[in-house]
């Protein structure tokens, strides 16, 4: 069986085009959804945060006075995270926040958020969306009739023009079938591919 992703802004083709019900009409899976979308946040925070312990400061290789006689407290070593300028005792180290997920997950999880997108109708085609000049004023007037404060525009292939005129429209991200992002696809309000992206996530997800 197939179901039908409506078209947009093309006068000169069909309404809608035929897709794959296996892909486009799968129930939605919350609790995978969250997962990927926690799991793509995670893979993208930058770990690089670092903090010197006992052994990585300066100094500290001698004991700092005699054990007795001196009336003070005794004292091994200056690089003690009790000193002033000492090692941090839980020093935080560089480290990565991926989480694993297979594949198959992935592409269950993908279809899941297209097929309650299509559902909701915030899913659509469109051959003319994509700009042929570098002008944002362009994009902005094919968008004129899309009722919607995020648009997540998905080309079969990121061309310069596409770059330069959706760069300055704060509401507009653009993107690849092969770069798609889960938290993009959830964010948008409106989705709109062209109908060889449409082809292509066939193809990936099948």
């Amino acid at each position: 069986m197939s179901l039908q992703i409506p078209a947009i802004n093309d006068q000169d083709s069909a309404s809608s085009i035929d897709v794959a019900e296996q892909i486009f009409g799968q129930k939605f899976n919350e609790t995978l959804v969250h997962q990927m979308v926690v799991r793509y946040q995670a893979g993208a925070r930058a770990g690089t945060k670092a903090q010197k312990n006992r052994s990585a400061v300066s100094g500290g290789g001698a004991k700092p006075w005699r054990q007795k006689g001196t009336g003070r407290a005794r004292a091994g070593t200056m690089s003690s995270p009790i000193w002033r300028s000492g090692g941090v005792t839980f020093a935080a180290q560089p480290r990565s926040f991926e989480q694993k997920l297979n594949k198959k997950m992935y592409k269950v999880g993908i279809r899941s958020i297209f097929s309650e997108l299509l559902r909701q109708g915030r899913f659509v085609v469109s051959n003319e969306i994509l700009p042929k000049t570098a002008k944002t004023k362009e994009l902005v007037a094919k968008l004129a009739n899309v009722d919607a404060k995020r648009v997540l525009i998905v080309a079969d292939e990121m061309t310069a023009d596409l770059v330069l005129a959706s760069r300055n429209i704060p509401y507009v991200e653009v993107t690849t079938v092969e770069s798609l992002s889960p938290v993009a696809l959830v964010a948008a309000d409106k989705v709109i591919a062209t109908a060889a992206a449409v082809k292509q996530i066939e193809e990936r997800l099948a």
